[in-house]
């Protein structure tokens, strides 16, 4: 077997498969990230006055003019008080978990860990269904104190409050990576030296997490600068829910609509340009820690101080009831019928599966006294059209997104390893990095906008239009993922052997074979990984659906979202408060089962998955000779 693809009629197709490989990757970089949002840029400054004559800084004096500036202040205001709470949250959680001996731990760390497996709307949701004006608990707070104002879960406290629990979940598992990581005898070294255990958890744990938290610290700031589910639910006018708005309006609803949301999406862009450029010189400086050639295990720490350990010991298990109660009412709720729902009540009697199969009629009386039957308004998850429909569509689109980011990456990564060092292989990196420069409302606008119209660039088609959108949803969808994939494919790279390459390429292995016999095997679990991670981020996505809004493009978490405000709504769905909790309960059973299977399963090394195996067939064969000898 020849190293090289064999030429045929005097042309080779290694040349070949390379033109075509870089044409193809130049035409999707510069139409699917470039162009649009260069478009979105240049459109801010072709906007006319009154008169037709173009006026470049028309939106520009708008902007100062209007109350344009207090969306951004809203927004900056939102993010720098969720990197306090967010902060003194997940900090607390992962000590209380990891580095003091706190009882129950493991049961405080599922609790904590909740929100990795429903987030976005499914998690608003949860939250709006005790606190809202209505919501269960409101409702018993307001029974004993009369007095309480029944809205107050709504604006700036409520969203803060809802991510400030929300965003805990990159703390639960970067920040418990790394304090994991903490070499004991350092902890023990300062201990011996006389250091109180306050001084040393300040002084010598905490530098250690300093890098940790400072990137997680940028990353919460990025959040809440672009958040959206929250605010659109609960009311708070920051940047994104106002780009949405304005993508959906016109000129003859409002003055530069289109062109607003451009210029409130290159803000975005600038601030989450500068915070990345800012963590990446941070972490490019380098912070080493002198730690012992023998790595030690971290030991828990007793807190002595008995008044201490009961302060300790009762916020966590407050911030447990806090993390708990959605998930637990939510659960419960969804095996409620609507009545019971509606009223927040639990009633043994109420009891019923019809949020999640089957369907039935309505019976109501009308104004004039007659009654009426609407037929199959009261239907489960997986019995109703929309439902089905949503869920049907974003998983169809979610893998498809997810599996292409992943072929993308793969073959990038690869052609990078084999042309290390050399300025083009550093060109490609940066390609697929580009999207982590924009904020994902930018991308996502940016695209519906351009592609709104018979583009040239895709051959005269417009792909917003019916079910083309499904397509352009797909592209965003893997676009925003790339950089994500990147940075994991690559690492898993660099566990591959050089010497396994050499060894194939002497026994005559072309590049193909080498590539899909011995590296796509070693970094397969990776990449699997990888995939199960973007697919249940997509899976339940609603900020870049909310973006694309049409109904051809209409995801489940934007059906999850339609459900109750259509509720009850001259009769028909009549159930959508429990369809929603059924769909919560449907979200964290798919995301926690990937999420087993990434971190679990996925997880293990070989020799631990043969330990397991070998413990399974001793097992069976225990069990086999019992009852033969039976």
């Amino acid at each position: 077997m020849q190293n090289t693809l064999k030429r045929r009629g005097g042309v080779d197709l290694s040349l070949v498969w390379k033109v075509f490989g870089g044409v193809l990757f130049i035409y999707l970089f510069l139409g699917f990230m470039v162009i649009p949002c260069w478009n979105t840029l240049t459109s801010i400054f072709r906007e006319k006055d009154a008169a037709g004559n173009a006026d470049p800084m028309a939106v520009i004096r708008f902007f100062f003019a209007g109350s344009m500036p207090s969306f951004v202040w809203n927004s900056l205001k939102l993010a720098v008080c969720l990197v306090v709470t967010v902060n003194i949250v997940g900090i607390s959680i992962v000590l209380l978990t990891e580095y003091f001996d706190i009882k129950g731990a493991k049961i405080l760390r599922l609790g904590y860990m909740t929100t990795l497996i429903y987030s976005g709307v499914a998690l608003v949701a949860g939250y709006q269904f005790l606190y809202d004006k209505d919501g269960m608990l409101t409702t018993w707070l307001c029974q004993m104190f009369p007095a309480m104002n029944k809205q107050w879960f709504a604006g700036f406290s409520a969203v803060l409050f809802t991510m400030t629990f929300a965003c805990t979940s990159n703390h639960a598992l970067f920040l418990r990576n790394a304090i994991r990581g903490i070499d004991y005898n350092t902890v023990e070294a300062a201990r011996n030296m006389g250091a109180k255990p306050f001084k040393v958890l300040m002084q010598v744990v905490m530098p250690t997490l300093l890098p940790t938290l400072f990137s997680l610290t940028v990353m919460t700031f990025i959040t809440g600068l672009c958040a959206m589910s929250a605010p659109t639910l609960l009311g708070y006018n920051s940047i994104n829910p106002e780009i949405v708005r304005l993508a959906g309006s016109s000129a003859a609803d409002e003055s530069f609509p289109q062109a607003r949301a451009a210029l409130l999406s290159i803000i975005l862009a600038m601030f989450t340009i500068v915070l990345l450029t800012v963590l990446n010189h941070y972490e490019r400086k380098g912070h080493y820690l002198s730690v012992s050639k023998t790595k030690a295990k971290l030991v828990k720490q007793k807190i002595q101080n008995p008044v201490w350990n009961v302060v300790a010991h009762i916020y966590a298990y407050v911030l447990f009831v806090i993390y708990m109660t959605p998930v637990v009412m939510i659960v419960v709720f969804s095996f409620q019928n609507w009545p019971a729902i509606r009223s927040k009540s639990l009633n043994v009697n109420s009891w019923t599966l019809i949020n999640y199969f089957g369907s039935r009629d309505y019976e109501y009386t009308t104004s004039r006294g007659k009654t009426k039957v609407r037929h199959d308004v009261i239907s489960g998850v997986f019995s109703n059209t929309d439902t089905v429909g949503g869920i049907r569509l974003s998983f169809v689109l979610s893998a498809l997104a997810a599996a292409l980011a992943c072929v993308i990456v793969v073959v990038a990564v690869n052609y990078i390893f084999k042309h290390r060092n050399k300025k083009r292989s550093v060109i490609v990196e940066a390609c697929l990095l580009f999207p982590w420069l924009l904020p994902t409302i930018l991308i996502c606008y940016s695209f519906r906008t351009f592609f709104n119209d018979e583009v040239w660039y895709v051959l005269g088609k417009n792909l917003y239009y019916r079910e083309n959108v499904r397509f352009l949803i797909v592209m965003a969808y893997t676009v925003v993922k790339l950089p994500f994939a990147l940075r994991m494919v690559k690492a898993a790279y660099y566990a591959i052997d050089d010497e396994l390459e050499d060894a194939a390429r002497n026994l005559g292995a072309s590049p193909l074979v080498t590539f899909l016999r011995v590296k796509l095997p070693i970094v397969l679990p990776s990449v699997l990984a990888v995939f199960a991670l973007n697919f249940n981020a997509l899976f339940t996505e609603y900020d870049m659906s909310a973006t694309f809004h049409s109904s051809y493009g209409k995801s489940y978490a934007m059906v999850m979202q339609s459900m109750t405000a259509e509720e009850g709504r001259d009769g028909y769905n009549m159930n959508g408060s429990g369809r929603r909790c059924a769909s919560t309960v449907f979200i964290m059973l798919v995301s926690g089962l990937i999420l087993y299977l990434v971190y679990g399963i996925g997880a293990r090394d070989l020799g631990e998955r043969l330990e397991r195996r070998k413990k399974r067939r001793e097992r069976w064969a225990r069990l086999t000779g019992k009852k033969k000898a039976a």
